[in-house]
């Protein structure tokens, strides 16, 4: 029995797009909740969410049932923490601040099973192989590994092409916050001159046949991005979502005072 099918590594693949939302509480309650929600991803965010292995394998355990696939987004792009957030399931991994050709293929090695890669061979372990009930995890593991690299600032531009020449690399996802900043323009990515930057990056990486990725909470803007070839297209946060909906139910109910 091989390793299970990576339903979101084939979409990207046939330029299906696919339309998620990030979910950033940091425990799995909340993101049940959003399984129901209708998104073909759910995004747990282990960067700017309070996340440690535990509370995402918790969330992975509410995820796998439902029709939303997971995608983990990794602090950091380390070798050993690569490696832990796949041994508890996760078949999607997204890595933010990608810099160099170099650190990028340090990571496609990293969610490899030598002779190709480096990945350490322990899955018994793990959720990922069923605890060792599929026999043929390690011989297909490889294949059903969706890697996302994260270009988010004028390092990762300038590496870019190089990036898009490496195989086993599915997605290239552009992170407009961090590249406005970097760019002069910190809390502005609709800035004209970064919104141009975004255009240029997305049609290269889809140009190059890699699924072009980015995140809004702009349904105008999402579609401007899935116009321009974007296929793993972020359309929400479920903590802002909540925020807003809980500070317009609070202002409107104060209204009952008057």
């Amino acid at each position: 029995m091989p390793a299970p099918l990576n339903p979101l590594k084939q979409a990207l693949k046939s330029k299906e797009l696919q339309v998620g939302c990030w979910v950033g509480f940091g425990n799995s309650y909340t993101t049940e909740i959003m399984c129901s929600a209708g998104f073909d991803w759910l995004l747990v965010d282990g960067e700017h969410a309070p996340n440690d292995l535990r509370s995402i394998m918790s969330q992975l355990q509410v995820i796998d049932p439902s029709p939303a696939h997971a995608v983990v987004r990794v602090p950091v792009g380390d070798v050993a923490l690569m490696k832990q957030v796949l041994e508890i399931g996760a078949q999607s991994v997204l890595v933010p601040m990608i810099e160099s050709v170099e650190q990028a293929s340090e990571l496609v090695r990293s969610v490899q099973y030598p002779p190709r890669g480096i990945r350490g061979v322990g899955s018994a372990l793990g959720r990922s192989s069923g605890f060792a009930a599929i026999p043929d995890y390690a011989t297909t593991a490889d294949d059903q590994i969706c890697l996302i690299l994260q270009v988010e600032n004028r390092l990762g531009l300038d590496a870019l092409d190089g990036i898009l020449a490496l195989d086993n690399v599915d997605a290239v996802f552009v992170g407009p916050a961090d590249l406005a900043a970097d760019l002069g323009h910190l809390g502005n990515p609709s800035h004209p001159d970064v919104e141009a930057i975004i255009a240029e990056t997305l049609q290269k990486i889809t140009a190059s046949g890699k699924a072009a990725g980015i995140l809004t909470t702009d349904l105008a803007a999402a579609k401007r991005y899935a116009d321009l070839g974007a296929t793993f297209v972020g359309a929400g946060i479920d903590v802002t979502l909540f925020a807003q909906a809980a500070r317009a139910l609070g202002q409107s109910a104060q209204n009952l005072k008057d």
